[in-house]
């Protein structure tokens, strides 16, 4: 292989100065050496396939030990040339090297140092910008593991009084209004506490390059995080948290379960004396927290969810998810909440439609027939009636699987079918022979009677 060079110079000290400045900027980026290494590398081919083509044959050389930095250039000999970025004519070759004949390669190694100063600046430019595009590429994967985990961080800023920047470190994250629990107000240097919502590598819209971290204390998340940091048997897997509703700086309800039966799931998140609640109704500005036993009854479940009211009694109805709820008429607007919200979170962490009546309002309705019917049929739904039970052709001995499968294509599943099936269907059927087969097997097998 036929190979050339430029007129090789001393530059030892300027690329051992480039190696450790290689060195510093890897540690200043929190980067490896060879993460670094590698996109000054591709810098390099960047700026080199400018000058040779796209698709030029190039291979860059860093030697330390050396030491070196080069960038060599294979191009093959021919005629013709079709590819000028991996082909070379004979008489252009034979100006770098006259000894080169066709079919041969040339090599010609340069050195980046003697790089034109407008190449020079390329390198520089497209080596910063890699090295961003990594940085940010780190910071994003770093935090979109983080989504829906608690985070720390430091109030900054905020922009138009509804935006808020929170420093989490190594970079800013973003808290938006519908975010924020209502009225809470921040100093700068202020410690906030949120949960990671969504990380984006870019904005959809403007295709501004990121990381943008999404900050939240208004989700149902942020609560939940907080539980499991301050609930011992939460963060266990003792107690597990079912469902959370939530409005947001007025009051959360939780549904909790326990998943062992020594384990009172309500009293593990209360603790001595509210103790351990407390602490999170002080990170949540003093909202009200309403924590739901999952009994596995619905009603049950429905009457602790309408806390602080007190419940007369609840009627469900499982297969449309509605639900009546009597309460005391001193209660209506305990039950029903400001603006309707106890009800609704009651209805969205139970899962049903809820209807709320007093009593008073109860017994005035069902003075009227129409509306008694309708809240008898709520209260006492008509029983559904048993459905008939029939015999599997599985209890059938000596029944193939494949005759099975045919029966049971034609509608014929049960052994009470089969008997009911005239002789010239199961012929139709089966055939001739295995009908009379089968015929055989329920004579033997069911006793028919007339």
């Amino acid at each position: 292989m036929a190979r050339a060079t430029k007129k090789k110079t001393t530059q030892e000290p300027d690329i051992r100065a480039f190696f450790d400045l290689l060195a510093e900027i890897s540690a200043e980026k929190g980067l490896s050496r060879d993460e670094v290494v590698e996109v000054f590398k591709g810098s390099l081919i960047t700026a080199y396939q400018k000058k040779y083509g796209m698709d030029a044959n190039l291979e860059v050389i860093l030697d330390r030990e050396t030491p070196e930095i080069s960038v060599i250039c294979r191009r093959k000999v021919v005629a013709p040339v079709l590819n000028p970025a991996q082909e070379i004519s004979l008489a252009e070759a034979q100006k770098i090297q006259p000894d080169i004949k066709d079919g041969d390669v040339l090599e010609v190694k340069e050195n980046p140092f003697e790089f034109s100063r407008i190449g020079a600046t390329n390198v520089r430019q497209i080596l910063l910008q890699r090295l961003k595009e990594l940085e940010r590429e780190i910071l994003y994967n770093e935090f979109k593991s983080k989504e829906g985990e608690l985070v720390n961080g430091y109030f900054l800023r905020w922009r138009d009084k509804d935006l808020m920047y929170v420093d989490l470190g190594k970079l800013e994250g973003v808290m938006p209004r519908r975010e924020q629990i209502p009225n809470e107000k921040f100093r700068p240097g202020d410690r906030v506490k949120a949960v990671v919502k969504i990380v984006e590598l870019r904005r959809e819209k403007t295709r501004e390059p990121g990381p943008f971290v999404t900050l939240s204390r208004a989700s149902g998340d942020f609560v939940k995080k907080l539980f499991e940091m301050e609930i011992p048997e939460i963060y266990d897997g003792v107690v597990e948290i079912v469902g959370i509703a939530r409005y947001s700086g007025y009051r959360t309800k939780i549904l909790v379960r326990s998943n062992r039966s020594d384990v009172d799931p309500v009293g593990a998140c209360v603790g001595v004396r509210g103790v351990r609640i407390q602490s999170v109704v002080r990170e949540l500005g003093n909202e009200r927290i309403d924590i739901v036993n999952d009994t596995g009854n619905s009603s049950d479940i429905i009457a602790s969810a309408m806390s602080p009211a007190t419940v007369t009694e609840v009627r469900a109805d499982p297969s449309t998810r509605e639900a009546l709820v009597l309460v005391p008429d001193d209660q209506q607007s305990k039950a029903i909440g400001n603006g309707g919200q106890n009800v609704r979170l009651a209805s969205q962490l139970s899962g049903y439609k809820l209807t709320v009546k007093t009593l008073s309002q109860f017994n005035e309705e069902m003075a009227s027939p129409e509306a008694r019917a309708k809240l008898e049929q709520l209260f006492n739904p008509t029983p559904a009636e048993p459905e008939e039970e029939y015999t599997p052709l599985s209890e059938l001995p000596d029944l193939s699987p494949r005759i099975n499968s045919l029966l049971e294509a034609a509608g014929i599943k049960s052994v009470e079918q089969l008997v009911e099936t005239d002789k010239g269907e199961l012929e139709r059927i089966l055939g001739a022979v295995t009908a009379l087969h089968v015929q055989k097997i329920v004579a033997e097998v069911v006793e028919v009677t007339e």
